[in-house]
């Protein structure tokens, strides 16, 4: 038995999301160029998070108006997981890029290169600017698209890598010091490792269908249980379809006493809605448990339930003399 389905889905500010792309794939190209030509790997570690910018902030897009197709009998969902597949893609690419700078950072602190450390502190200044700009219009979203929060995280990172250059560059500068450059590049990478875990976790196990992070499901059972009428449930599944879009279905065996479809399945839908935020919920209700029940539990069935209860009414009830 079927309850209200909220079809209705936020597909991000993509204008926002194509001027942070601008910003940063026109940076990339004079990080990178910089980098090569300052012979700074902290200038080309931050390039390629760069890059890892510039496929996050497309591939968000993208899935952004794929997400924006209609349902079809081939996809009754829709194509909202395409966000976190995009999401679980960009989590793999910043592992990538990250182990790559370890190694390349570990092969350089063999044999420091000579190091520009003027041209690497301006370009490093700029690219500060850049990630401040990208974070700026990327923010409003971030709680809400798993996607354009991975997009966000790898900004982050790259603010962060910049501010690690400008540190370096200046060091490298005052004290000649080109291995604090490698340094820079590795704790850049040590920074982002754990963050893209966190991301890539998050995107798998929306994928996996698990129980979505805010959601506590003892807690969806007990407040089920508590509603009137609702003697127990089972076949209880929670899981997301992509960011803020958490789904429910469950059995429930009902009082036989009670219209369900008038006052247990508002008083779900209500209770879901206010203290869970779920919206798309779909409920089945049942006099006696279905075969997806647990079968070691007992539950008494409709026919004993109304047995019982005529036995019950009829020593209640003074039929007078015969």
């Amino acid at each position: 038995m079927g309850t209200n389905h909220d079809h209705s889905h936020a597909t991000g500010n993509e204008r926002a999301l194509r001027f942070a792309l601008g910003l940063t794939a026109t940076f990339l190209v004079v990080e990178l160029v910089g980098g090569l030509l300052t012979k700074s790997l902290a200038l080309i570690s931050d390039a390629a998070h760069m890059f890892t910018d510039t496929a996050a902030l497309a591939i968000a897009l993208v899935a952004i108006q794929i997400a924006k197709r209609p349902t079809d009998k081939a996809r009754t969902f829709g194509y909202y997981r395409f966000e976190i597949l995009a999401a679980a893609f960009n989590a793999l690419l910043l592992f990538g890029v990250a182990l790559y700078i370890l190694y390349e950072a570990y092969q350089r602190l063999k044999s420091p290169p000579e190091i520009e450390s003027t041209g690497m502190l301006v370009i490093a200044v700029v690219g500060l600017l850049v990630n401040l700009a990208s974070m700026r219009i990327l923010s409003g979203g971030k709680d809400q698209s798993l996607n354009i929060k991975g997009a966000y995280l790898e900004v982050w990172s790259d603010l962060l890598g910049s501010l690690g250059v400008i540190i370096g560059a200046v060091i490298i500068r005052l004290t000649g010091a080109t291995w604090v450059d490698s340094m820079v590049a590795v704790l850049i990478g040590l920074w982002v490792l754990p963050r893209t875990w966190i991301l890539l976790k998050s995107s798998l196990n929306i994928l996996l269908e698990g129980v979505p992070e805010e959601i506590e499901i003892d807690k969806v059972e007990s407040a089920l249980l508590s509603i009137k009428g609702v003697k127990s449930i089972h076949d209880l599944h929670v899981w997301a379809l992509t960011s803020g879009k958490v789904s429910l279905t469950v059995h429930l065996v009902n009082d036989a006493l009670i219209n369900a479809e008038r006052e247990i399945l508002p008083a779900i839908r209500d209770l879901l809605a206010d203290q869970f935020g779920i919206t798309h919920i779909t409920v089945q209700c049942e006099l006696t448990p279905c075969r997806q029940a647990d079968p070691s539990a007992h539950f008494e069935s409709a026919a004993q339930f109304l047995e019982r209860h005529k036995e019950e009414h009829d020593k209640t009830v003074d039929h007078g003399p015969i």
